[in-house]
Formats: C-alpha cells, sequence, structure tokens
C-alpha cells in the first residue's frame, strides 16, 4: 500500500539516542537531568535546531528517588533547561512506565495537531544506576541507628500489590504456548542481530557517541572514555549459556539471559508537521502515520503490544502485510513472541478490538497461523533490540522507533509497526512510514 503524504503530516526530523549503559556500568554517575539533556542537546544539534523553536518538550521518566530533588523533582523541566531551551518553555514529565517516551509522542502530536506547537521534543531517560536505597517510615518510628532497615526499590522490578512482572510474563508465555527454548532462541538471536548492526556502522544512525570523563577529588582526569555501544551487548553469548540460567522470581520461563538488563540512557526525538519541516529545510526521517496508548488487565502484560499495533492498523486502515517490519520490545523474550503470535491470527485481526479485549482479559486467544508466525519473527528486531541493546525504561519507546526508522531508510522505505509493553499490561503503539 502506499502512503499519500499532506502537508498536515506529523513527521520527526530528529531522532538521537545516547549508549544505554549496563546497571553499575560506565554510566552510573551521570546525573538524571544532565542525561536527558545529553539526548535532547544532541537531537538539536544533529538537524542544527535553534533551541528557542521548541514549543513544548514531552518527556519520559518513571523514577524521581535518584533525583537530586527527589519530591516533585520536575525532571522534564529541569532537562530541558540544562538541553538549552528557552525557560519560557511548557514543559511536562510523563510517566506510564516502559511505554512513556512513545506515548509522549502520541501526546506531542495532539498539541500540534490542536496548533497549540509547532514544533516538539519528546523522548525520555532512565538511570537505573543512580536509584538510592530506601528507609521507610523512618520519620515517625524513632528507632536507633542500627535497627534501620534499607530496601532496594528495584529489586524484584514490578509492583508490591502484584506479581512480579517477569512471573506475570512467564506464566502467559506458557499459555500461549512459547517455550523456554524458543525464548532463548530469541535471545540468542537478539545479541548476534545486535552485533552485525553494529558491526555495519547501523546505530552510528542514531547513537551519539558518549564521552565519559572521571576526575579525582582536585579536578585531576583520572579516566577519559569514548562509549560508542550498548553496554548491554554480549558478543560472546551462546546457546548453552543461555540454556543453563535458572529462571528468575520462580516463573516459568524467564531468564536473567532471555530479559534485558537495568540499564541507564536517554533518548530523544522532534516532531513537526511536514510543511514546517519543509520550511525550516529540515530532512524527514519518518512519518507518524498512527499512534495509540491502551492497557488490559494487569496480569496479561506481553500480549499488549499486538493489541496497540491492532489498534494503530485499524487507524490507519492497514493491514499486516503492508508492514515491511516489526520492532516490538524484548521486555522479556516472551513478549514479542506472545504478540507475534497474536498478529499471526487472522480472528485477532479481523475482530472488533473491544471484543478482543474482552477476550483476552478472560483466556487466551489461541489458533494462530504457524506460518504467518515464522513470516512475522523473521521481520521482528532484525537489529536486536532490548536484550542485546539495553532497556532504560522510559527511554525505550523512542529507541525502538529511530530504530524502526533508520533500518526502513537502509531498505528502501516502506511502513513498520513499533510497539512496546508497560508495567500492570499497559502498552504503546505506533506504525511509521519512510519514503
Amino acid at each position: 500500500m502506499s502512503f499519500k503524504k499532506s502537508n498536515d503530516d506529523i513527521v520527526c526530523v530528529s531522532a538521537v539516542r545516547t549508549p544505554f549503559g549496563r546497571f553499575g556500568g560506565s554510566m552510573k554517575d551521570l546525573d538524571i537531568y544532565d542525561l536527558g539533556a545529553i539526548a535532547m542537546k544532541n537531537a538539536m544539534e544533529k538537524i542544527k535546531l535553534d533551541p528557542n523553536l521548541i514549543d513544548e518538550v514531552w518527556w519520559g521518566n518513571g523514577d524521581t528517588t535518584n533525583c537530586k530533588d527527589p519530591f516533585t523533582p520536575v525532571v522534564a523541566r529541569q532537562t530541558m533547561l540544562k538541553a538549552g531551551i528557552s525557560p519560557e518553555t511548557p514543559s511536562i514529565t510523563f510517566d506510564q512506565a516502559c511505554t512513556s517516551a512513545l506515548t509522549t509522542v502520541k501526546y506531542g502530536a495532539r498539541s500540534i495537531k490542536l496548533g497549540e506547537a509547532k514544533v516538539v521534543m519528546t523522548g525520555g531517560s532512565t538511570s537505573f544506576s543512580t536509584v538510592p536505597f530506601l528507609l521507610r517510615d523512618l520519620r515517625w518510628e524513632g528507632k536507633k541507628h542500627s535497627s534501620f532497615m534499607a530496601e532496594d526499590p528495584i529489586i524484584p522490578l514490578g509492583y508490591k500489590d502484584y506479581a512480579p512482572v517477569a512471573v506475570d510474563s512467564g506464566n502467559v508465555a506458557i499459555e500461549y504456548g512459547v517455550s523456554r527454548e524458543e525464548q532463548d532462541e530469541l535471545a540468542y538471536k537478539s545479541h548476534k542481530n545486535y552485533g552485525a548492526a553494529w558491526e555495519r556502522g547501523f546505530f552510528q544512525k542514531e547513537m551519539t557517541p558518549l564521552e565519559i570523563i572521571k576526575t579525582d577529588k582536585k579536578g585531576k582526569v583520572i579516566s577519559n572514555l569514548m562509549l560508542d555501544k550498548d553496554e548491554q551487548y554480549r558478543s560472546d553469548i551462546t546457546p548453552e549459556a543461555l540454556a543453563r540460567l535458572k529462571p528468575i522470581f520462580g516463573n516459568p520461563t524467564c531468564t536473567a539471559g532471555n530479559a534485558p538488563g537495568m540499564n541507564d540512557g536517554a533518548a530523544a526525538q522532534i516532531f513537526t508537521t511536514r510543511e514546517y519541516a519543509e520550511e525550516l529545510g529540515l530532512e524527514i526521517i519518518y512519518t507518524l502515520v498512527s499512534v495509540a496508548a491502551i492497557a488490559l488487565q494487569p496480569r496479561i502484560m506481553p500480549v499488549s503490544p499486538a493489541f496497540a499495533i491492532k489498534k494503530c492498523l485499524d487507524e490507519a486502515k492497514l493491514t499486516m502485510d503492508d508492514l515491511k517490519y516489526l520492532e516490538i520490545n524484548e521486555a522479556f523474550a516472551c513478549v514479542p513472541l506472545v504478540s507475534c503470535k497474536l498478529l499471526s491470527n487472522g480472528r485477532f485481526l479481523s475482530g472488533d478490538y473491544k471484543d478482543m479485549v474482552k477476550e483476552a482479559s478472560e483466556k487466551p486467544i489461541l489458533d494462530n497461523d504457524a506460518r504467518k508466525y515464522q513470516d512475522l519473527k523473521n521481520k521482528l528486531n532484525v537489529n536486536g533490540s532490548a536484550i542485546a541493546t539495553g532497556h532504560p525504561n522510559t527511554a525505550t519507546g523512542a529507541r525502538i522507533m529511530m530504530t524502526a526508522a533508520y533500518n526502513l531508510r537502509e531498505n528502501g522505505g516502506g511502513f513498520a509497526a513499533c510497539a512496546i509493553c508497560g508495567g500492570l499490561t499497559q502498552g504503546a503503539g505506533a506504525i511509521i512510514w519512510v519514503e
């Protein structure tokens, strides 16, 4: 299917990210405001955009405990000020868990459509490495120093009133017939695809190398590192090593090997209309065809990217056959696999959206087409995804969009779907088009 262009199309004119650091790795001392500002600044500098042209900032950030100002830190505002954006620019810090940086595109685009902004900065930043330990209830209990109980808020990662997300995801994988072996196979392929992409210079399009300078107390430089590769990537990964890992938190299939790490990083994208981009003389990276934010019953997180993509397809009046590639975030290996099972199910794709939501909330939607399922897996995450790239939660939604766009540009253009799940079964998706 061809795409009919319009002056009012929402287009991306800059899409960049930092390298993604491993937990406790090279980026562990980067302040969250500085980290986000690096991505924002790089996005503007890449296209030589005057910061005063940014009308709004929508910025994903899901944790404020690691901020200098943990109580109401206004992360988006402090980040944009460090990036050199005008103090008169309104901003919002947006928390929708892992879907945040993609959903910022939805709301930024809405501002443009409403005529409230001409150019918007979107994206997000996460730093797991700087999350502090907690001392709960200390304010009122008057305990002696020796009785302090420290809590690590990121172990296990999830929500205290619910099962850990790894447990729910592992169980849903079994319900949809996605085995541990298939998940390990996808994890292995993610690293191999990433390695091949990095070797051919693919990530140079989206990743700006990060200089990390460390000094002693006197200000003397003791190390200077230029980071140009995601630290999560493992070149020596083997299927045998993956198979030896035990599942985490008692779930049946999810391991540390077929899941991403807790990573540090930031990603930024700038949007405007096609007409204004051409007026400014800016190259269009991709056109936003449709975008959606969805939510379902809290336990069934791996299905949410499929529902987000279905909603985007329905809105754009496209079919799965129109899509050249799929970027579905590897929150766990089972997430893109379960979603591909649904997306290869004709009844799911043709059914009424609300009816499918109701059915999935009660039981798995099975009976997918095995051949179509394999075809979708061949289109999926062809340059690797979060298992190899890393997953700084509230930055990843932007990362998958730019990876999809640069991949389309490398391969003759067309349509791609991007989707990501978020805690307690939120989801976000987009269909993009590259000329």
